[in-house]
């Protein structure tokens, strides 16, 4: 198993969040061999405690001083109230796993009052990965656990798609029309790094705008996918409205992608590198808690910075390039937004090998600025 760098809390109960498929499971079990585990993916567990919540005191030892684990607890949100008393009861300390944020934010839940902080699960980081990390592997099936370590990545992501994302999003009931659901999975997909429109993504899948929104917010909600919001902050220009969506891991994206003889290759794989980007920049920020806001910037006239950083470490504004040779006039976005924010640290990813400067913008290779990504924002190494 890879070694996560995620920060958690050493005498703290505390959430774990994270899309299924990123490792929590695992992880919790080789993290905390002598906790009591409840897993509540056992169909048999599961109905016992959706039928008394209180009985989750009974499967823990009188004399247990150790943690509790409570595996995808979003599945009996009622859990929690019992969780609360024995934190303040017993003593005991907890990990509360889950993959949806859709029933802990219904109105009555107990999220316990800060006795328990919250932490996120991502793919793999190319510095958790680290020597087994390659640029042009990441770009084809992304950083989901099982594919980096699958010998048919692409069968194990086809699969995710159709288990996860079609059959239990029905099971769970958010969806009555799995045939529209999967319609929507493949329009969302070609809106992939792009700005919203979901007037467009509707009338692409023939279902209705309304309907549309509420699954981007199923998807949200089950923490597979993201809207980026535009930077704003003191503007001096006429910005553009809407956010940029993203698919949280580019395996996945890559997996839901309809191909036909009309796509460029370029179009996917462009939205596959800055996918990777993006999520690299979520997980690092989150594991270092760097406290970064994530952002794009976009003007009315269309000049572009692909990612903004902001929070307490400073401004931070990345374009992402996949040609190998850069220059000044194709930068013309970043150069705009410096001359808004002269305080920002500036970058420019690209596909070239050497680390240059042009004025006051790093260009870093791919290759190393993955990698080097902790201490590009500013955090430990």
């Amino acid at each position: 198993m890879y070694t996560r760098l995620i920060d958690v809390p050493q005498e703290k109960s505390y959430f774990l969040f994270g899309p299924r498929g990123t490792g929590k499971s695992t992880w919790v079990r080789t993290m905390y061999p002598g906790a009591v585990y409840i897993d509540l993916l056992d169909s048999r567990l599961y109905a016992s405690l959706m039928a008394g919540p209180h009985r989750l005191e009974e499967l823990i030892p009188p004399d247990h001083r150790d943690w509790v684990v409570v595996d995808e607890v979003q599945r009996v949100p009622e859990l929690l109230n019992t969780v609360h008393r024995l934190i303040e009861n017993r003593g005991l300390k907890f990990v509360l796993t889950g993959s949806s944020a859709r029933k802990l934010r219904n109105k009555g839940v107990n999220l316990l009052a800060g006795r328990a902080v919250s932490r996120a699960m991502h793919p793999l980081t190319a510095v958790e990965l680290g020597p087994d990390f390659s640029l042009e592997q990441s770009l084809s099936r992304g950083h989901l656990p099982s594919a980096c370590i699958e010998a048919d990545p692409a069968d194990y992501l086809a699969g995710y798609v159709h288990t996860y994302l079609r059959e239990e999003v029905q099971q769970e009931g958010l969806v009555r029309n799995l045939q529209a659901f999967a319609r929507f999975l493949e329009a969302a997909s070609l809106s992939q790094a792009t700005t919203l429109n979901i007037s467009d993504v509707a009338r692409d899948c023939e279902i209705n705008r309304k309907t549309v929104e509420a699954y981007f917010h199923i998807l949200e909600d089950l923490l597979l996918a993201w809207r980026l919001p535009v930077f704003t902050r003191k503007a001096r220009r006429r910005m553009t409205a809407h956010p940029k969506f993203f698919l949280f891991d580019t395996g996945v994206y890559r997996a839901l992608r309809p191909k036909g003889p009309l796509d460029r290759p370029e179009e996917i794989d462009g939205a596959a590198l800055e996918t990777l980007i993006f999520q690299e920049l979520r997980a690092v920020n989150d594991n270092l808690r760097l406290g970064y806001g994530l952002y794009f910037w976009r003007t009315a006239e269309q000049q572009e910075v692909d990612f903004v950083l902001y929070g307490e470490k400073g401004l931070v504004a990345i374009e992402v390039k996949r040609a190998a040779m850069i220059r000044q006039r194709d930068l013309s976005g970043l150069g705009a937004f410096i001359k808004d924010y002269p305080m920002a640290r500036a970058y420019v990813f690209y596909g070239g090998d050497q680390r240059r400067y042009l004025k006051n913008i790093e260009l870093v290779p791919l290759k190393q600025a993955l990698p080097a990504l902790p201490e590009l924002l500013g955090g430990t190494t």
